[in-house]
This record gives C-alpha cells, sequence and structure tokens, in this order.
C-alpha cells in the first residue's frame, strides 16, 4: 500500500482496482469481448487519472474518477443482468463482441473444472476450421464466473468511491484553509 501526505492529513491507497481491471481485461482478451475490453481500457485509464489526481492535489481529476466510477458500476450491474439474462437480455447473443464474431466468454470453455472436448464436423462442405465444441464437468458456470468477476468490481468501486469522496473533502477543507490564512 502506498501513502502521500496531504499537509496534516494522511492518504492511503492500494492497486487493487487497477489489478482487478487488468485481470479482467486480459479475459475478455482471450474471449473477443469488444465490449468490456474497451470498458476495462477505459477504467484502467481513470483509475490511473484518479491516482495521478490524488498524487498531484487536482481535485478535478478526482471528480472526473467519480463521475466515471458510477458509470462503471452501471456498466457491471449490465454485466451482471446479461449473463443473468435479466429482463430479455440474452447471452447467447454476440453483444459483448459488437456482433462481429461469435465468441463467448473465455470462462465458457475454460473454466474451473471444465472438460473441453473438440468436435470436428465429418461432413462434407462444412468448413474444416468449423469445429463443436462440448464443455462438460464444470465446477461452476461461466455465467456465474462473468457475475462474480463484475460483483468485485462494483465492490471495488464502491470502495473507491468513498475514498474520492474522502480526498476530494481532505483537498477543499485544505483549499479553504488556505484561503482564510
Amino acid at each position: 500500500m502506498s501513502c502521500w501526505c496531504v499537509t496534516s492529513s494522511k492518504v492511503c491507497g492500494d492497486g487493487t482496482n487497477e489489478l482487478a481491471a487488468l485481470e479482467r481485461q486480459i479475459f475478455d482478451f482471450l474471449g473477443f469481448q469488444w465490449a468490456p475490453i474497451l470498458g476495462n481500457f477505459l477504467q484502467i485509464i481513470v483509475v490511473i487519472l484518479g491516482l495521478f489526481g490524488t498524487i498531484q492535489f487536482r481535485p478535478r481529476y478526482i471528480v472526473v474518477y467519480t463521475v466515471w466510477t458510477a458509470l462503471w458500476v452501471t456498466w457491471n450491474v449490465f454485466i451482471i443482468c446479461f449473463y443473468l439474462e435479466v429482463g430479455g437480455l440474452s447471452k447467447e447473443t454476440d453483444l459483448m463482441t459488437f456482433n462481429i464474431s461469435m465468441h463467448r466468454s473465455w470462462w465458457r470453455e475454460h473454466g474451473p473444472g471444465c472438460i473441453r472436448r473438440v468436435v470436428r464436423p465429418s461432413s462434407p462442405g462444412i468448413l474444416e476450421d468449423y469445429s463443436y465444441v462440448s464443455v462438460t464437468g464444470c465446477i461452476i458456470d461461466f455465467q456465474y464466473l462473468e457475475v462474480i468477476h463484475s460483483a468485485i468490481q462494483i465492490l471495488l468501486s464502491l470502495v473507491g468511491f468513498v475514498y474520492a469522496c474522502y480526498v476530494i473533502s481532505i483537498f477543499m477543507e485544505e483549499e479553504d484553509s488556505c484561503r482564510s490564512k
């Protein structure tokens, strides 16, 4: 954990939020899910901006972080609804890939305990690179892993939001005390 001094107060933060976003980015790249990749990239950039704002005493950057955090929580709630198929959403659509490809969550075939079998088509006329993948024996279904990832992101974002509001209040108090002197 790294700490920064803000005159009389000490503000501490760690890289947990960035590490969680980076981990999620890796698995979204493996599944070619372009919408989450874009969101994760923006999350990483804005978290860095928020940390920079904290270190450089720039409350506007931290305000940008807090606004983004609200959007990030909304996005993760959408992902939870998407994978749990709430409100007419279906995890079988190509929504997460912007309808560019038929890729799905990497966890669908590579989850804990999953046994993946590739069956090549034997019929003539079917493309040779096309195959059917059968997945059995998963300890936990892929959609629940995605929901867990999103829930962790929401939890970390809420902690970051509270932390950012605290830092903004400290900066404003110090600015007010400097003005009164």
